[in-house]
């Protein structure tokens, strides 16, 4: 399963069998069970989190007491709350496996030593970071300028296979909306 790292390191930066061995090290593994929570609010976020199988979310609980999903990942994204991590501060977010998962983790001081002892692995880092930056700048402009119904229409066209994982209440919270909101659209759609 490893080797799945391994794939995604290399779309990036060319890596030897013999550095990936090294690298490897600084990871951890764990298996989650479905809706099980990675990261809870209030928590010190600790660790990024690639996935090797499954799919994860991130969410927070907003002032009405809903979950309000605001991103996911499958196998070969990473996710974790950024800025608590790069602050080691208690995050205001949950991270929960949608799917039975199998994830792969580093921590901030495993990944900063991973950096320093393998220079090539920061602009693997790098190239993740601007990946995930221009996929929110994306969203928001989604958000901004398209109506609720042709956002959802936009995701469908995307990513077709990723919407077909997602439960439909999870792919309303994402898209800001109730699921019968949605429901709505998607008979629209079909009649």
């Amino acid at each position: 399963m490893l080797n799945i790292l391994k794939k995604h390191i290399e779309k990036f930066v060319q890596v030897s069998d013999d550095q990936f061995e090294e690298v490897k090290n600084f990871f951890d593994i764990r298996e989650l069970a479905k809706k099980e929570n990675l990261l809870e609010e209030g928590q010190i976020c600790r660790h990024h989190y690639f996935v090797l199988k499954g799919l994860l979310r991130k969410f927070y609980i907003n002032e009405k007491g809903t979950e309000q999903t605001t991103e996911f990942a499958i196998e070969t994204w990473w996710l974790t709350d950024n800025y608590a991590y790069e602050h080691r501060i208690p995050t205001d977010f949950y991270i929960q496996a949608v799917e039975s998962c199998t994830i792969l983790y580093i921590s901030q001081d495993n990944q900063e030593k991973l950096l320093k002892e393998f220079p090539i692995m920061e602009r693997y880092f790098r190239f993740v970071y601007q990946r995930a930056y221009a996929a929110a700048q994306k969203r928001v402009k989604y958000l901004f300028s398209l109506s609720k119904e042709e956002f959802y229409w936009q995701a469908v066209r995307n990513h077709p296979e990723f919407i077909q994982r997602v439960p439909q209440y999870l792919i309303a919270s994402y898209l800001g909306f109730t699921p019968e909101y949605l429901s709505e659209i998607r008979k629209r759609h079909i009649s």
